[in-house]
């Protein structure tokens, strides 16, 4: 869009640009900064335009885009252009990922080089690298306390081996993920040094206050994160003798985004990881970037217009770069990180389904998908150019976020039913089979999460020490049956580390003085390679749940119907065990798949005439595409036994 003041502006910059920047073969950055200048000058203009220093800060905004165009490789240009072509490459459904910490996957990066024809034999190809910067021992937040942005963390390797990590990727087509922490810093970064020095510029890079009249006016309405080990919202500081912003723990530091060097700064960084060539960035914690008192300081406008202003930039300078929204929200906030009043993803083109994965975990624990089904139906629509992240497990704990509204009218008392679900998931529920720990109860607000790896929350952990082959295999059904639907639902799949060879909880955490403080160690585990070699043995759980995920995941590679381009249709069976929709290839309507699953312990029955008026003909003959055979029928009625999916083509 053409606009004079906008255009007049950018006209002085680029004449004041330093000479050096100037003499660049600099087409495509011109073209790409033409179209998107006018809205980046107003997305600046709209957070900084009070300020004096507005104009030199938005010729240091232009500047550090060029400057990181300029050191772009030819190669990474190249796939820039040939993703601006086929615009919607990432919601192919050929993309499965797998995320996981490389000393717990590796014992280094040069080893995570040795480990890539794991990623081939199991079929991922897009591989989130957990935090791997500088950041301190014994006050790391597992990797998110970041003391160096630019530098690898000496004890995981360098930048030699970041870039060749990069290279092998790239030559088997891998996407690379990789963190970049938004909203806060180790307070022994380099800015937050210089400022508890007493330097005033990095002080404006935080929030720091002599005394407590301004952090007891945002604390009024900030929830607590971590109440049990850092219990409010700021820190003393001994050193400046003032209070810190420190939402996460004590020694995090949040972020001023108010100050436009901050932004500054990291777009920089952004923008230097994506010329190492990381294909994907996870920008953690963004819904806490922008801080305003009389609110929770939770998913406010500013943090979408600085997301927007991110993207922009990006885009001018690394269009196929994408960004994900690591934001474990309400389903109404989350659908905004893909940007609102957008047609395509302005913010972010990727976004965490944390809705869908605690929906998930309800439909275990309850043996039934009411809440499930409540759920996904008012999950807000995503927009067309924009993509889930679905999975069923992460490096973090897990909460019960879902809609009060959806609880109520499933016929639960939500408070109640929260309850039940951290006693079942923590193994307090006498029924339940499940091995987890309660993670940061709040006692106040009986607020608490879920820590356990996938294994040990489906009850394989508890049914292995038994020596039950009933309920071993019931409990390799229940991941199967959970990875059957992210790998099916619409969007990308996201695996955790040791969930394809059903790697139960770490108790040795509790022996680590770093870490026994933090039960989320539990399900952060490092893979015994040794063990991980049954996969190849027959009879072993390590072999059926490999081999079995294998065969989804490279079903759901040839299957079109499962790429995402907002083709799902819900459908209620009146059966409350069995979760079904239907996913179609949008381009062929009739490429249709029916997605099955039954969470109940006993068979239960899908009955054809419910859906019968939804596309599905009460005469066909079904074939599954997972087993390759067509489902017992009986009357019209499939017959799902317990735990199991279905994913039916009509022959």
């Amino acid at each position: 869009m053409y606009e004079q003041v906008s255009h007049s502006l950018l006209n002085a910059i680029l004449d004041d640009l330093k000479p050096e920047i100037r003499r660049q073969d600099l087409r495509h950055f011109y073209t790409r900064l033409g179209a998107n200048f006018y809205a980046i000058y107003s997305l600046f203009f709209t957070l900084y335009g009070h300020r004096e220093d507005f104009k030199p800060q938005m010729l240091r905004l232009v500047e550090t885009m060029a400057k990181g165009y300029i050191n772009r490789s030819e190669e990474l240009e190249r796939a820039d252009i040939q993703r601006e072509l086929d615009h919607n490459w990432f919601l192919s459904q050929k993309w499965v990922g797998m995320a996981l910490y490389t000393n717990g996957f590796a014992d280094s990066l040069a080893d995570l080089i040795d480990k890539i024809p794991y990623f081939q034999e199991l079929g991922i190809n897009m591989v989130h690298i957990m935090p791997i910067l500088m950041c301190p021992a014994g006050k790391s937040d597992g990797g998110y306390a970041i003391s160096d942005f630019l530098q690898i963390d000496d004890r995981l390797g360098d930048m030699d081996d970041f870039r060749q990590v990069a290279e092998e990727f790239r030559k088997r087509d891998i996407l690379l993920v990789l963190d970049i922490v938004l909203n806060h810093t180790s307070d022994e970064h380099e800015w937050a040094k210089k400022a508890a020095m007493g330097e005033r510029r990095y002080q404006d890079y935080y929030f720091m206050f002599d005394n407590r009249e301004i952090p007891d006016m945002f604390e009024q309405n900030m929830p607590e994160i971590f109440p049990q080990s850092d219990p409010g919202s700021f820190t003393w500081n001994g050193e400046t003798q003032k209070w810190v912003m420190t939402v996460f723990h004590n020694y995090q530091w949040d972020l001023n985004y108010s100050n436009p060097e901050v932004f500054i700064e990291m777009l920089d960084i952004i923008l230097f990881w994506a010329n190492q060539g990381v294909d994907v960035l996870r920008l953690d914690a963004v819904a806490f970037l922008w801080k305003k008192i009389g609110t929770s300081c939770q998913n406010e406008r500013g943090a979408h217009l600085i997301l927007q202003l991110m993207k922009d930039c990006c885009q001018v300078t690394a269009p196929g770069v994408l960004f994900i929204a690591e934001a474990i929200v309400a389903p109404v906030e989350i659908i905004k990180y893909f940007g609102e009043d957008a047609i395509i993803a302005k913010e972010c083109e990727i976004a965490y389904n944390a809705t869908l994965m605690a929906l998930l975990w309800d439909g275990i624990a309850t043996k039934n998908a009411k809440l499930l089904y409540q759920g996904v139906k008012n999950l807000p629509a995503k927009l067309e150019r924009a993509t889930w992240l679905n999975y069923v497990r992460c490096h973090d704990d897990i909460g019960f976020g879902f809609d009060d509204s959806d609880v109520r009218a499933v016929g639960y008392e939500p408070f109640q039913h929260r309850k039940f679900l951290v006693d079942y998931f923590s193994g307090q529920f006498d029924a339940s089979p499940a091995r987890g720990m309660v993670f940061m109860r709040n006692e106040e607000t009986g607020d608490a999460r879920i820590c356990g790896s996938l294994a040990s929350l489906a009850g394989l952990e508890a049914a292995q020490e038994s020596g039950d082959p009933a309920m071993i295999s019931s409990a390799v059904n229940k991941i199967l049956l959970l990875h059957s639907l992210i790998l099916s639902f619409g969007g990308i799949p996201l695996l955790y580390n040791g969930d394809a060879l059903g790697v139960v909880n770490d108790y040795s955490y509790r022996d680590d003085a770093s870490k026994s403080n933090d039960n989320r160690w539990i399900h952060r585990p490092k893979i015994n390679w040794e063990r991980a070699e049954l996969r190849n043995k027959q009879g072993t759980v390590e072999h059926s749940l490999f081999n079995a995920l294998k065969k989804m995941i490279a079903i759901r590679k040839e299957t079109s119907a499962f790429a995402d381009f907002n083709d799902r249709e819900l459908l209620d069976v009146h059966n409350e065990h069995l979760f079904c929709f239907i996913r179609f290839n949008y381009q062929r309507p009739s490429e249709r798949v029916l997605v099955v699953a039954n969470f109940d312990a006993s068979p239960q029955y899908l009955d054809l005439e419910v859906i019968s008026g939804r596309g599905i003909n009460l005469h066909s003959q079904f074939i599954d595409l997972y087993s390759g055979r067509s489902p017992a029928q009986y009357d019209r009625r499939i017959v799902l036994q317990p735990y199991q999916f279905y994913w039916l083509t009509e022959i």
